[in-house]
């Protein structure tokens, strides 16, 4: 009996040691759960590059807007063509608006002179 009795307290003393290196490890779920990307984001900072190329695609959008425009009355293809790929920059340079809207007006123009011409 006293062999057995010593089994059983070996048994137990392992299974004591199991348990305290179970607690010892950290609970990912219970000791990690706080959000610390606030404290080490970095501003949001314009530099003066990003306005000027705002206002550079500002006048393209403008020059493309009038090539179009323009491509409604004389030499539409060219003219239109000529727009649709300054809109297309312009779009790039931040004039989202014009852009589209040269894209548009110089996509009509070419597709209305198709018509007219060979109507």
């Amino acid at each position: 009996m006293d062999n057995e009795h010593q089994r059983r307290s070996y048994d137990n003393e392992r299974i004591d040691t199991v348990v305290n290196r179970v607690d010892t490890v950290p609970n990912v779920e219970r000791d990690f759960m706080e959000e610390t990307a606030g404290e080490i984001a970095e501003p949001i900072r314009f530099s003066e590059k990003e306005v000027d190329r705002e206002q550079n695609g500002r006048g393209i959008g403008w020059l493309a807007l009038a090539l179009s425009v323009v491509s409604l009355f004389l030499m539409p293809v060219i003219m239109g063509a000529a727009g649709i790929i300054f809109g297309f920059i312009a779009r790039r340079r931040g004039a989202e608006t014009l852009g589209a809207w040269a894209i548009g007006i110089g996509a009509v123009s070419i597709i209305l002179s198709f018509f007219v011409r060979f109507w």
